[in-house]
């Protein structure tokens, strides 16, 4: 018996599944969860399985008062949320035709058969609320052993979905140990051609997962080895800054993201479809908006820091250490203690001050502010009001 994780006993899971199974229905915890939970690692995601269908699931949620949401119904797979939490039910299923992008699927109430068609034997497990555990292909002994194995024939299972390679690579970066599957690389080699035809978004948050890994460069490594880096990230450079940044940092996948690919850029930012937050910051690190040194005095830094902020000064202070000389280690940790104890100024004018000074409202008066502000950073933020003024004054009298 498997004692679950809190996540799977609290009491919002138990009122899904005691919903679920009022109808007699077998109910499981299936997929990460379970790994997770055997691991004994928090568990993110719950997934459960049931062999009823879709329409009778969003039936027995809403006559237990909990709300189902129809997220796809076509594949079986309904909602619930319930204390603010979600949860992923799945009606079990087999592929009847497969593409390498998308899958046509019928119901079953064979659980074995719903296994099989799953990606890999770690993800294929499924556990009752008792605690009885389902390992149909040797799951629980691979995730001791540190192996990702495909559920099957690895060709098979990445023909029915290419984006399967990367998420073999995503896994084996996280869970494995030792030598990979010779079976599995040996596959995922054979289809790093057919890569392009996965949407590009699928593969970027594969892509940032793996990145987020403790450390992806032995990984990273083995996909290069195979064809796939080349495949899905051809901006990728040399992996030495990543080597290091991976023992340093707090596993953030964007950061490390420029530093395996340093000039990636705009261009990269677009391909990857990044969010605009995400391709705005990225577009500061690479390459580096400023070119960080551990020799910086403290107002140069703090210079940095006022225009860009503290997290981005945390970036290009982990990326430039990543890359430099470990004899300079202690230098680069004190400018990151200097970022904790950053607390942004501001400036002592606004654009008021200026209008009421006598410049008409306009791109003038943008201007002004933004030479004021100039002076006032240079002398490292401490001239005051009316220090600023007079300044200001003068900066007018040259527009006029």
């Amino acid at each position: 018996m498997v004692k679950l994780s809190e996540a799977l006993a609290g009491p919002a899971a138990t009122a899904v599944v005691d919903a679920l199974a009022a109808d007699g229905a077998e109910v499981r915890f299936v997929g990460g969860c379970v790994r997770d939970c055997l691991l004994v690692r928090a568990v993110d995601d719950v997934d459960l399985a049931t062999p009823d269908r879709p329409e009778s699931v969003m039936a027995l949620l809403e006559r237990a008062g909990i709300k189902a949401v129809p997220t796809g119904l076509k594949h079986g797979t309904v909602t619930a949320v319930l204390q603010g939490k979600s949860f992923e039910i799945t009606t079990l299923r087999v592929d009847v035709e497969t593409d390498g992008r998308h899958a046509e699927v019928v119901f079953t109430n064979d659980w074995r058969a719903d296994a099989a068609r799953r990606d890999f034997t770690i993800n294929a497990m499924s556990l009752t609320v008792d605690g009885a555990l389902f390992d149909y292909f040797g799951g629980r002994e691979d995730l001791a052993a540190g192996l990702v194995r495909f559920v099957g024939e690895a060709d098979q299972r990445i023909a029915e979905d290419y984006l399967r390679v990367m998420r073999f690579f995503r896994f084996l970066a996280r869970f494995g140990r030792g030598e990979p599957d010779a079976e599995a690389v040996a596959a995922c080699r054979g289809v790093a051609g057919r890569l392009g035809q996965l949407s590009i978004e699928r593969v970027q948050v594969e892509l940032l997962k793996l990145l987020a890994a403790p450390n992806p460069v032995p990984t990273l490594v083995l996909m290069e080895a195979t064809g796939i880096l080349e495949a899905v990230l051809p901006e990728a450079g040399p992996s030495g800054v990543l080597m290091v940044l991976a023992g340093i940092d707090d596993r953030d996948p964007l950061r490390r993201l420029a530093a395996l690919a340093p000039n990636g850029g705009k261009a990269l930012a677009q391909r990857l479809k990044l969010s605009n937050a995400m391709a705005d910051r990225f577009g500061l690190l690479a390459p580096p908006v400023v070119a960080m040194d551990a020799a910086m005095t403290r107002e140069e830094q703090r210079r940095i820091l006022y225009r860009h902020g503290d997290g981005i000064f945390r970036d290009l202070v982990l990326l430039a250490w990543a890359g430099d000389d470990e004899a300079r280690a202690d230098h680069w940790r004190a400018m990151l203690e200097t970022a904790n104890a950053w607390d942004n100024p501001a400036l002592p004018i606004r654009g008021n001050d200026v209008v009421e000074a006598g410049l008409a409202p306009g791109p003038e008066v943008g201007r002004v502010i933004a030479e004021i502000e100039t002076w006032w950073s240079a002398r490292d933020f401490q001239p005051d009001r009316a220090a600023c003024l007079a300044v200001m004054t003068d900066v007018i009298a040259r527009q006029v």
